[in-house]
């Protein structure tokens, strides 16, 4: 055998990577980001936690212990601007605030979000504070959800839900039906904006139609996952 020489690139320091925890059952946040990023100079690693594959407060409160070790799979060899923690309504169960404490404990982040925090500073930088909400979810998931936003300084007094607790489900859910529920959600005179919950809810090719439609910023999950990470790592 012959042992070669062998030269090491340096890292760019402009080009720090971001890491993304996104759950076992989503089957949209990665082809989502795909797009949201592709013009980006810098990776997205992507790491997974274990979840449900029935969504109940239960099943989204369990993910706070898995966080830690989901988090210590992202690539080590570089520190982090920024770790997004994909699913909206766990981050309203165990908080913003929580899941930036555990990710930090094995990861090197300067900062931590996840969909609830980033819809809060997107609403904010659009100066918007009355919300029309359609989730995928059952009522039980949709009630801390709702008093997260509130908590923020968001209204959602209308809502709708499709009530499925069924990943496998919320994934497949068709993009015309989420175009016509946030359309007649949103179409209310009492809200200026539509949010789109949940990471798994494809939702990227609807948000440009309903936005035509109702003449009123439309947020969701990804979108505003996307933009705060974008945000956060740009400042």
């Amino acid at each position: 055998m012959t042992r070669i020489h062998y030269a090491l690139d340096e890292d760019d320091p402009e080009a720090s990577p971001l890491g993304l925890i996104v759950l076992q059952t989503d089957e949209t946040l990665e082809p989502e980001f795909s797009s949201y990023f592709s013009d980006r100079k810098y990776p997205i690693y992507v790491t997974r936690i274990p979840s449900g594959i029935e969504v109940t407060t239960e099943s989204l409160a369990e993910m706070e212990r898995a966080l830690p070790a989901a988090a210590g799979l992202l690539p080590s060899a570089r520190s982090y601007r920024v770790v997004g923690y994909g699913c909206t309504s766990a981050s309203s169960v165990i908080g913003s605030d929580r899941v930036a404490e555990l990710v930090k404990q094995t990861c090197q982040a300067a900062e931590v979000t996840n969909p609830l925090r980033a819809a809060l500073a997107c609403a904010r930088h659009l100066d918007v504070s009355k919300f029309a909400l359609l989730s995928p979810y059952i009522e039980e998931v949709n009630l801390p959800l709702r008093r997260a936003f509130a908590q923020g300084g968001v209204e959602m007094d209308v809502f709708g839900t499709f009530g499925e607790s069924e990943e496998a489900k919320v994934v497949r859910i068709s993009v015309q039906s989420v175009i016509d529920a946030a359309t007649k959600l949103g179409s209310d005179p009492s809200v200026d904006a539509v949010f789109l919950s949940c990471t798994n809810l494809r939702t990227q090719k609807a948000i440009p139609e309903i936005r035509a439609r109702i003449g009123k910023p439309v947020l969701s999950s990804n979108q505003s996952l996307a933009w705060h990470m974008r945000v956060l790592n740009e400042t």
